[in-house]
């Protein structure tokens, strides 16, 4: 008989064996040091606990325990290196394709980033054509209802799981560390450049 522990990944509560547990809080820890150093550490962690918690419920399958099976699969999808220290051991998850989403991507929006969240659903690099198909709705006679209803139902892709998911790409440790750091390296050239246009002002 083993003893089970109760946990929160992202939110989300599970029940795990003992031994599992144990796999999983050492597998986390060696996460946690290897990007304890890297822009927008929090989040990075926060989107890879996410993931796994995605990837528990996929494999629970009736099952109410996680159990050292189930952290080994995971540890399959999201990368298993040895030593997080080492950049090619970062790239040792299964390669494999996931299901699309859609997702509002309001990172390229104009509006609610309706037409840039479809657009990378479908695959469409040009996102001007989308906005045109929506601006044609719109002045055809239907006007913005079917925009509106897109804005209200679909989703914003707000963590990195849900940007690499709305563009199909695999979700593992590396591709979200990656996603998290672009997007911090991008705020801060906006505010780098925002403060540079400041400065030009007040001159």
């Amino acid at each position: 008989m083993k003893k089970v522990v109760n946990i929160n990944l992202a939110g989300k509560q599970f029940t795990i064996d003992e031994d599992a547990y144990q796999a999983l809080d050492k597998y986390l820890n060696t996460i946690n040091k290897h990007f304890s150093s890297s822009s927008g550490f929090e989040d990075i962690m926060y989107d890879i606990e996410e993931r796994i918690a995605e990837l528990f419920e996929e494999e629970m399958q009736g099952s109410t325990i996680i159990t050292v099976d189930k952290v080994t699969a995971m540890q399959k999808t999201m990368g298993t290196p040895q030593d997080f220290g080492a950049a090619a051991d970062m790239n040792t998850s299964e390669n494999r394709r996931i299901e699309k989403r859609f997702f509002r991507n309001t990172d390229n929006k104009v509006i609610a980033g309706v037409a840039s969240g479809l657009g990378a659903y479908l695959g469409i690099e040009n996102i001007l054509l989308v906005r045109a198909v929506f601006l044609m709705i719109a002045l055809s006679g239907i006007g913005i209802l079917p925009y509106l209803i897109l804005w209200i139902f679909i989703p914003e892709a707000k963590t990195a799981s849900d940007k690499l998911s709305m563009r199909g790409e695999d979700i593992n440790i590396n591709s979200i560390a990656n996603a998290v750091e672009d997007g911090v390296c991008e705020i801060k050239e906006t505010f780098s450049e925002l403060h540079k246009n400041f400065k030009q002002n007040m001159l």
